[in-house]
């Protein structure tokens, strides 16, 4: 078993809006806007064969259960793909809750395995 992370930068944790730009200080995150997580270690996918790239087509697609924790409460995840063209990066599409604001503590759950803990900023 792998525990699953998040993909990071010197920016931090690449937590992304729709438009693929990161969520800063500068440009938070707002309740019930759908967020993109680029993350590891979410184990074997659809579609693909372990250790070579994801495919495109189709989208290879999380064997495991995965949610997002936004303050420690589950959030479904909407998409849980890999990557196309990487070997073990995935994207975890989620919806932020409604209601939540402040420095909100995230974390990825798969396979019943929780990730380490990142901040990001919702207002």
């Amino acid at each position: 078993m792998v525990r699953p992370e998040f993909v990071t930068s010197d920016a931090g944790p690449s937590v992304l809006h729709a438009d693929f730009n990161p969520v800063t200080q500068a440009r938070p995150a707002r309740a019930g806007e759908v967020l993109i997580i680029l993350a590891k270690g979410l184990g074997p996918a659809r579609n693909s064969i372990p250790g070579q790239a994801f495919p495109a087509e189709p989208l290879a697609v999380v064997n495991s259960p995965v949610e997002v924790l936004v303050n420690g409460g589950s959030v479904a995840a909407i998409n849980q793909i890999g990557v196309p063209a990487t070997p073990d990066m995935y994207r975890i599409d989620f919806r932020v809750p409604d209601g939540t604001t402040g420095d909100a503590r995230l974390q990825i759950r798969s396979a019943w395995i929780d990730s380490s803990a990142v901040t990001i900023p919702i207002r």
